[in-house]
């Protein structure tokens, strides 16, 4: 709490938030004027502007009145009608879904600015101030989360009602593909929407996070295939927070781009990317491949957003019977493959150190720690282990991996 009591905090939010819904118009107006500029052919339909603007006033003001009611504990979020109106009027005009979220977060940008300025009149610089942001921040933040999610979703429902049919021969059509099904190219590309003939490579979507969240999938999936280079994506919903996709491009997609586009995405969107391979085989062989990576990282929600599946194939392949990956890894680092946080913080100085080729300043700068702390941890890890890890360097590599990328479903506890 930094010291300072939430109800003084909760209290002075009422007074931002009070001061903002003076000058709603204003705030409003902005956001507006902001999320044309980010899709300017929104700016040309009077109608969608309008549903728009209604939108932004729904919003702004539901969440600056549960601020301004001054309740310590965060209040059940209801997202306004106007909100689910403009989703599903998106949807009608066959705007992608992606513009939705990247307005809701231009427009908190523009929400979060006007607070900012409003609070620096309230309370003078200080730790109160800090700790007045920290938690206004939190709460608005969850609030646009959840509305984003809401919205998406119902949009997404409604292009799949206006596509009638669509949704079902879609996923009968990838199906039959997925199972070696003898179909014809040329047809199954009609069916999709989507060209066979090109060169594919599959993404697997997916979230730890509760409640309808195909709407955020899809649009991260939209993001990724923008900035590979590719056309809007193939997607087909596997599960409540589970969505396939495949990006279709006439050559190589610039997959090292894909990294900074995934920090765009919606936090707690996570990606196994599989590689890129041509024709309806290649279709199937990409998506077999994201599936293994998604399968061995799902269990372990501390791992990384965005998984190559030809940076992890050999992880993989050792993970696909668990047991006997775990007892491998217990056999191998012995003490190391304690679930810990010491053990967990020496496997991870050793891992880089190997994978710098034991350059003790290159791992330390990885690491953000001094060379000697990595030299001195690099020791202890030897001595537990029982032998320098360049005797049985392959092995003892592989298990550091596995307990980097898989955690504690390999390692030994208690």
């Amino acid at each position: 709490m930094n010291g300072e009591p939430l109800a003084e905090v909760v209290a002075l939010m009422g007074d931002v938030a009070e001061l903002m819904l003076a000058d709603l118009d204003e705030l409003v107006a902005e956001m507006d004027a902001a999320e044309i500029e980010l899709t300017p052919a929104v700016g040309v339909d009077a109608a969608l502007v309008a549903d728009m603007s209604a939108s932004n006033r729904a919003n702004a003001a539901r969440l600056l009145t549960m601020f301004a009611r001054r309740e310590g504990r965060a209040t059940p979020i209801d997202v306004p009608p106007e909100a689910l109106d403009v989703a599903r009027t998106v949807a009608r005009r066959g705007i992608d879904l992606d513009v939705i979220f990247q307005s809701y977060r231009r427009g908190q940008n523009i929400a979060w600015q006007h607070y900012l300025a409003h609070a620096i009149r309230v309370v003078p610089s200080g730790p109160l101030l800090v700790r007045l942001l920290e938690v206004s921040s939190q709460r608005m933040f969850e609030y646009v989360d959840h509305v984003i999610g809401r919205v998406i979703a119902d949009a997404q429902r409604e292009r799949e009602e206006l596509l009638g049919g669509a949704l079902a021969r879609r996923t009968e059509t990838i199906r039959l593909i997925l199972d070696g099904a003898p179909i014809d190219s040329r047809r199954a590309s009609e069916r999709l929407g989507y060209e066979l003939a090109r060169r594919h490579t599959a993404l697997v979507l997916w979230t730890q996070w509760p409640g309808e969240v195909q709407g955020v999938l899809e649009s991260s999936a939209a993001i990724l295939a923008r900035a590979a280079g590719a056309r809007p994506p193939l997607t087909l919903s596997a599960g409540t927070s589970t969505l396939w996709a495949w990006l279709g491009t006439d050559s190589d997609p610039a997959l090292d781009a894909l990294p900074d586009a995934i920090d765009r995405a919606q936090p707690g969107v996570r990606v196994a990317v599989g590689p890129t391979r041509p024709g309806i085989a290649g279709f199937r062989l990409s998506h077999a491949a994201a599936i293994d990576i998604h399968s061995l990282l799902v269990g372990h929600p501390g791992g990384a957003r965005l998984a190559f599946y030809q940076d992890l194939e050999v992880t993989a392949l050792a993970a696909q019977n668990h047991d006997r990956a775990a007892e491998f890894v217990a056999t191998t680092l012995g003490p190391l493959a304690a679930d810990t946080p010491g053990a967990a913080r020496l496997r991870e100085t050793l891992r880089v150190f190997l994978d710098e080729a034991e350059n003790g300043p290159r791992a330390a700068a990885r690491l953000h720690t001094h060379r000697n702390t990595v030299l001195q941890r690099v020791a202890r890890a030897s001595e537990l282990l029982g032998h320098q890890p360049g005797e049985r360097r392959l092995a003892v590599e592989l298990a550091l991996e596995l307990a980097h990328q898989i955690g504690p479903r390999v390692l030994t506890r208690g």
